[in-house]
């Protein structure tokens, strides 16, 4: 008999995890019937676009399942969920962690403080000093399971539910109620930094695959997964980017934007706009590229981040309206905005993965706060800056935390990177001219560097990652 599987797929990188890879067509060929969960307001835009024999898509119930957490004993759900997410073990980098730490107190009042942050900080050095308090936390979790899915386990009774997270997101519902029908769980790690940003199951999951054996190691020692059931599979999502499924050609790709091929491309990939604004980063590009400063004529294309369309809070949008008046002021400057799919998948749709592949590819020098770029770009050997120019005062918003760029070169991947030696690195606008400067002179420049760093991030560079995943699941399933 065919075995049957649930992928959970509730955000557009997961989309491109398991539909524009070789993995689920591995499955498929394998015999396994596979039923995917996701977005309900685009599940049949999503069906429509991936359709197979063997392949079926069912509504994730997202709004029901925010509706539990918001309204059913929402403090203490908040609360685990707060724990698991900053109480992974000192055996790991925690520096990402302790970030999220502080935003909690900056964000909330007093009242707040005394209540809640001050006895949770003493849980959390529990969580991180003893395994133990770490596994009871997880089955402490296991009390809100809203079942919201036994439709679902009983019309196709699945033989094994995976989930793009270790249940960090919504898909903590799903993962729980897998074991209350006793079904095997497995956890594919889609983000770079997810590991040793998140920490601690939401939900008991019995496997895992990700990328390298640096993520691996995050996992088995900063929230005790057992090594024997964490596979490493490389990351699937960049397949496409090694076998240039995506690219655009350069003389296409310039024509899509207006670009002057008779200028050196420079490429900024706006992120970590949650925490710091991206301007001064992109105000000091949007000069250098209208003024002499550069050794070479050049333009400047700005990639917004998915935060700057969000409707709230209202900063993230004010700073976008800001970019595009950049583009309006200054001559050679263009904006590009990610594809939105729509509904909670947002402008994370994967709609866009021939956009960003032609950007990196074509580009000269591309420049970016240390977002998982550093990593899809060292794949297409295109030198990168990392720019951390700051605000002072950052958002300078009340109860709107704020962190200097310059004091996050030490979180988990930012300081692989860092110490990779596979870019540079510009706190000012001086040191930004520099820097592009030597690279625009010599494109081979730190080359070699990169190429480590993507052996060590991803593993697998020969287009094969998608496969190797699949293989573990089908060993899981014993087909």
């Amino acid at each position: 008999m065919s075995k049957t599987i649930f992928i959970s797929a509730d955000h557009g990188m997961a989309i491109i995890y398991f539909l524009q890879s070789d993995l689920v067509p591995t499955l498929l060929a394998a015999g396994i019937e596979i039923v995917v969960l996701t977005d309900d307001e685009t599940k049949d835009r999503i069906a429509q676009r991936f359709a197979r024999p063997g392949l079926t898509f069912e509504g994730l119930r997202l709004k029901q399942a925010n509706d539990y957490a918001t309204k059913f004993k929402p403090r203490l759900q908040w609360l685990l969920s707060y724990l698991r997410r900053v109480g992974g073990s000192w055996r790991i980098n925690t520096e990402a962690m302790d970030s999220h730490i502080w935003e909690v107190w900056v964000e909330n009042g007093w009242k707040f403080r005394l209540g809640i942050w001050i006895p949770a900080a003493l849980a959390i050095l529990l969580l991180r000093t003893f395994s133990f308090a770490r596994k009871f936390l997880v089955q402490t979790q296991n009390r809100f399971i809203p079942r919201l899915y036994t439709d679902l386990f009983e019309k196709y009774k699945p033989d094994l539910v995976i989930a793009s997270t270790a249940g960090w997101r919504l898909d903590r519902y799903l993962l729980r109620e897998a074991t209350l029908h006793h079904v095997p769980t497995m956890a594919a790690i889609v983000g770079w930094d997810n590991p040793s940003s998140y920490a601690i199951r939401g939900a008991p999951v019995d496997y895992a695959t990700c990328w390298s054996q640096l993520q691996k190691d995050e996992l088995v020692y900063g929230s005790d997964w057992d090594p024997e059931r964490v596979n490493i599979g490389g990351i699937p999502s960049y397949d496409g980017y090694f076998r240039k499924e995506w690219q655009l050609s350069k003389e296409d790709y310039f024509k899509l934007h207006g670009l002057d091929p008779n200028r050196k491309l420079i490429s900024y990939a706006c992120s970590f706009v949650h925490f710091a604004p991206n301007y001064p980063n992109v105000e000091a590009l949007a000069r250098l590229v209208s003024s002499d400063s550069l050794v070479e004529p050049s333009q400047l294309l700005i990639r917004l981040h998915p935060s700057h369309f969000q409707d709230k809070p209202k900063i993230f949008a004010d700073e976008r309206e800001r970019i595009f008046a950049l583009e309006k002021e200054y001559p050679n400057v263009h904006v590009v905005k990610p594809v939105a799919l729509g509904g909670s998948l947002g402008y994370y749709s994967g709609e866009d993965m021939d956009e960003k592949s032609s950007m990196m590819a074509h580009s000269d020098v591309l420049v970016t706060v240390y977002s998982t770029m550093v990593v899809e770009t060292a794949v297409h050997d295109t030198p990168i800056v990392a720019a951390v120019i700051d605000t002072p005062g950052g958002w300078n918003v009340p109860r709107k935390y704020s962190l200097s760029l310059k004091k996050i070169g030490n979180w988990p991947t930012h300081k692989r990177f860092r110490d990779a030696k596979a870019g540079r690195i510009a706190g000012n606008a001086d040191q930004l001219r520099d820097v592009l400067n030597l690279y625009l002179k010599n494109p081979n420049l730190d080359s070699a560097e990169r190429r480590v760093f993507v052996e060590q991030e991803i593993t697998y560079t020969d287009g094969s990652a998608g496969k190797r995943t699949a293989e573990f699941i089908l060993k899981v399933l014993q087909v």
